[in-house]
């Protein structure tokens, strides 16, 4: 369980800064703060298609979700 928090905790910071020096660099005429904005909605929606993906698999994997372990 903790080989996952780490890599979570390496993978979204790091996309975060990634996307922020990209967009700085590949957009110089927008601010700071719309870098982050972007960057930020970003990483927002890779969490969400993440847990979204995970959600399916584990619905599709249990016979019944609520009472399967």
């Amino acid at each position: 369980m903790l080989l996952p928090l780490a890599w979570g905790s390496l993978l979204f910071p790091g996309l975060f800064g990634l996307c922020a020096w990209g967009l700085r660099r590949a957009r110089p005429a927008w601010t700071h703060n719309d870098c982050v904005l972007i960057s930020t909605r970003l990483v927002s929606s890779v969490q969400a298609v993440l847990a979204t993906g995970s959600g399916i698999i584990i619905i599709r994997s249990c016979s019944h979700v609520i009472t399967d372990s």
